[in-house]
C-alpha cells in the first residue's frame, strides 16, 4: 500500500517486543533517555566531521593550486563536478540504508540490521565497481561534455581516471559511516574522518611533488592521496566493527548478506534514488544561479562566491541536526515509540533554531570583516557582499527547520513529496520571482529570490508535515497493538 506523499507501509518494520521481553539497552540506542541530550551528543560529532571535511577540501585546493598551478586547480574543479553527480546517487542510497538500518536496530532485530546493511553496501559496491570501469574508459568523453578548457584537459583526465578507479574505496567509506549512524554511532565515523583528513593533508604534497624514493605523480597524486586516505579511514572503521563486535559487523554465513536481497533492495533503491535526485536538483539550481549572478558582472560574482564560503559553514548545524533527527526517528519507529517522534522533531527544530540562528546572527553582524578575508578591504565587491548577507543569510535558519522536518518524514519513507516541493521552490518560485521582478528590482531580484524560494518551500513542507496522510503512522503508544496487527497484515 502507498500514500500520496511517496511513502509505503513496508517502510516500517515490526514494533519492538513488549517491555517484559525487550532486552537491555544497547550502545547506540536512540529510543530512550533525554531527547535533547541524546540529540546533541549524536549530532555534534557529525557537525565536527562536516567542518573538518570542508576544511580538508580547501586545504587540498591550496596544495593543488600552489604546487601545480591554476590549470590544475581548474582541472580538479571540472573532475569534481563529474564525481559529485555520481556520489549524489550513492549518498541517496546510503541515506535510505541508514533509515532502514535504524528501523531494524530500534526494533532490536540485529540480524535484520545486518541483512539490510549488507544489501545496501553490497549493491553500492557493485555499482561503484561498474562505474569505476566505465568511468575510466569514458573519462575523456565526460570532460568533453563539460567543455573542459584545453589548458587543463589533460590534467583533468589524469585526475578523473584515478578518482574513478578508486571510487569503490570512497563508496565503502561513505556507506560504513552512514550505516554506523543508523545504529546511533556518530563517534566512529568522526574518528575515521579525522584519520582520513590527516592522511590526505600529509599525502597530497608528498605524492604531488614527490620526496626521496617517492616519485612525483603531479595531479594524479592528489587523487591517489585522497584514495589512500579513504582506505585508512575504512580500515579504522572495520577494526572497530570487529574488535567491539558492533551491530554492523558481518562474519561467517552473514557475509552472504552482501548479496543484495530483493526486499531490502526495493526499499533502498526506491527511497534512495529520490534522495539522490534532491542533491542533483540542488546542484543544478546552483549552476543556474551562478549563471544569473555572472550576468550582474565580475564584482557580483566575487561577492556571491565570498558569501557562499560563509553559507557553507552556516548550513552545517542544520545538516547535522537533520541527520540526527532522521536516525533517532527511524530507531523509534522500529521500537514502536511513535509518541516520541513529535518531541524529537520539536526539540530538533528548537536546537537548530538556537544553533543556526546564533551563527546566522554572528555572520550578519561580522559580515564585513569576514568577507574581507576573501575579498580584501578595498574590493568594490565588498559592499555587494555585505548587502547579500543582509538579504539572504536569515533564510538559512528557515531552511534548517525544513531539514529537520524532512529528516522526520524521511525516516517514515516520505521522499517523493519533498522532492516535488524542492523542485517547485527552486525553479518556478525562485526563477519566476526573479524574471517577474528583475525589471523593477534589477540585481536585487536575484538576492531576494533566495528568501522567496525558502518561504515557499517552508510553507509546503510544513503543510506536508502537519497534514500529510503519512501522519496516520505516528500513532499514540496506546494503539501499538492495533498497529502491530495492521502492519503484520500489510507485510
Amino acid at each position: 500500500m502507498s500514500d500520496p506523499a511517496g511513502g509505503d507501509d513496508r517502510a516500517i518494520p515490526s514494533p519492538s517486543p513488549s517491555p517484559s521481553t525487550k532486552p537491555s539497552r544497547r550502545p547506540g540506542d536512540l529510543t530512550e533517555g533525554p531527547i535533547l541530550a541524546t540529540l546533541v551528543r549524536f549530532s555534534v560529532p557529525m557537525l565536527i566531521g562536516n567542518v573538518i571535511q570542508t576544511l580538508n577540501g580547501s586545504i587540498n585546493a591550496i596544495w593543488v593550486g600552489r604546487l601545480i598551478g591554476e590549470s590544475a586547480l581548474a582541472a580538479t574543479t571540472n573532475a569534481n563536478v563529474v564525481m559529485f553527480l555520481l556520489f549524489a546517487a550513492v549518498f541517496g542510497l546510503g541515506n535510505a540504508t541508514t533509515v532502514r538500518v535504524g528501523q531494524h536496530f530500534g526494533a532490536r532485530d540485529i540480524d535484520a540490521t545486518r541483512r539490510t546493511f549488507g544489501s545496501g553496501i553490497g549493491f553500492c559496491l557493485m555499482a561503484a565497481v561498474l562505474i569505476a570501469i566505465g568511468g575510466g574508459l569514458l573519462s575523456r568523453h565526460l570532460l568533453h561534455l563539460l567543455a573542459t578548457p584545453e589548458g587543463s584537459f589533460e590534467q583533468a583526465e589524469a585526475y578523473l581516471r584515478v578518482v574513478f578507479l578508486t571510487m569503490p574505496f570512497g563508496t565503502l567509506s561513505m556507506m560504513l559511516g552512514m550505516g554506523l549512524r543508523g545504529t546511533g554511532d556518530s563517534n566512529t565515523p568522526l574518528h575515521s574522518m579525522l584519520l582520513t583528513v590527516a592522511l590526505d593533508i600529509v599525502l597530497n604534497p608528498l605524492l604531488i611533488r614527490g620526496w626521496g624514493p617517492v616519485p612525483a605523480f603531479g595531479i594524479a597524486g592528489s587523487a591517489a592521496a585522497t584514495a589512500i586516505a579513504n582506505i585508512g579511514g575504512v580500515v579504522l572503521i572495520l577494526i572497530r566493527l570487529y574488535r567491539r563486535d558492533l551491530a554492523l559487523r558481518l562474519r561467517g554465513q552473514e557475509l552472504g548478506y552482501l548479496l543484495p536481497r530483493r526486499e531490502d533492495l526495493a526499499y533502498i533503491v526506491g527511497k534512495g534514488l529520490p534522495m539522490g535526485a534532491q542533491m542533483l536538483l540542488i546542484s543544478s539550481s546552483q549552476l543556474v544561479v551562478v549563471g544569473l549572478v555572472n550576468r550582474e558582472g565580475l564584482n557580483a560574482t566575487a561577492a556571491y562566491g565570498a558569501s557562499m564560503q560563509l553559507w557553507n559553514y552556516l548550513q552545517m548545524p542544520a545538516f547535522a541536526i537533520g541527520t540526527a533527527v532522521s536516525a533517532m526517528v527511524a530507531q523509534n519507529i522500529g521500537a514502536g515509540h511513535h509518541e516520541r517522534v513529535e518531541k524529537i522533531t520539536r526539540i530538533g527544530m528548537l536546537t537548530n533554531l538556537a544553533m543556526t540562528g546564533l551563527l546566522a546572527a554572528a555572520i550578519v553582524l561580522a559580515s564585513h570583516p569576514l568577507l574581507t578575508l576573501f575579498l580584501g578591504g578595498g574590493s568594490p565587491a565588498l559592499a555587494i557582499a555585505d548587502h547579500i548577507q543582509l538579504v539572504v543569510t536569515w533564510s538559512y535558519v528557515v531552511m534548517g527547520a525544513m531539514m529537520v522536518l524532512s529528516g522526520t518524514m524521511r525516516a517514515y519513507g516520505i521522499v517523493v513529496a519533498p522532492l516535488i516541493i524542492q523542485t517547485l521552490a527552486l525553479y518556478p518560485a525562485r526563477l519566476g520571482f526573479y524574471f517577474a521582478l528583475y525589471p523593477a528590482l534589477g540585481g536585487d531580484a536575484l538576492w531576494w529570490s533566495f528568501p522567496v524560494s525558502t518561504a515557499n518551500s517552508a510553507v509546503l513542507t510544513w503543510l506536508l508535515y502537519t497534514r500529510g496522510a503519512w501522519r496516520q503512522r505516528m500513532i499514540p503508544a496506546g494503539q501499538a497493538a492495533a498497529q502491530d496487527g495492521r502492519a503484520s497484515i500489510l507485510r
